[in-house]
């Protein structure tokens, strides 16, 4: 069988499924946003560690280092450009912002507006394509002539958003207010912040356990706004 199955790879692979998943369950029926979120934030989770506890293998061979690199950006990709799409198609089958411009601007403007921000949907899944193809050409520079982990990003991770929409979900439970709108804002803040040739420095262990307890605190609040709405 092709491929590596190593300890390495579960993570990557574990962040894959739950992606599969959370966008079945996002599109399902009327969609299911808030429920594909929690999805999108185990995503998260798996990639804070997955790159961790690969480098722990010292022994691996240029074949799975580089498959490695492979598979978590195509399962990135995935996981931070697709779902995100899938949960903001489910958002606009039951807000109640597009409900309003069905019933009272007409069909014609309502099939504008969603025209707008399907689009700005896919403009975004275009931004994360780019932006991980060119880490992974970047990262394969680098490596010849560097050894160990990188220290700084060019652009905003696409990973980041894994906190970023859940944060504007958990708003629909603060704000009477549709957050749909923003949501949609909100990725076109992030497609932009993937390309934007800016350095970031790449998190250490710190840095990861607390954007893990943040994620730990939205993920909680969701469930609890879930289960009292």
């Amino acid at each position: 069988m092709i491929g590596f199955y190593d300890y390495t790879v579960i993570l990557t692979y574990a962040s894959l499924l739950s992606a599969c998943a959370g966008i079945v369950v996002s599109l399902a029926g009327p969609g299911h946003p808030y429920i594909g979120t929690f999805f999108l934030l185990f995503c998260g989770l798996c990639d804070a560690f997955d790159g961790k506890v690969a480098r722990r293998k010292t022994d691996r061979t240029d074949a799975e280092r580089a498959f490695g690199i492979q598979i978590d950006s195509l399962s990135d990709l995935v996981a931070f450009g697709v779902l995100p799409v899938a949960i903001g198609v489910a958002m606009l089958r039951w807000s109640p912002v597009m409900y309003a411009i069905g019933t009272n601007a007409g069909k014609a403007v309502f099939l504008i507006v969603e025209f707008i921000l399907i689009a700005v949907l896919i403009l975004y899944a275009l931004a994360a394509l780019i932006r991980l193809a060119y880490f992974n050409v970047t990262e394969e520079e680098r490596q010849k002539s560097e050894t160990g982990a990188r220290k700084y990003y060019t652009g905003m991770p696409v990973t980041t958003v894994s906190l970023i929409f859940p944060f504007i979900q958990l708003l629909q439970y603060i704000i009477p207010a549709d957050v749909t709108m923003m949501y949609f804002a909100t990725a076109v803040f992030c497609a932009v912040a993937f390309l934007v040739k800016v350095q970031i420095r790449k998190p250490g262990i710190r840095g990861i356990l607390i954007m893990v307890a943040i994620g730990a605190v939205e993920f909680a609040l969701m469930l609890v706004g879930k289960l009292l709405k």
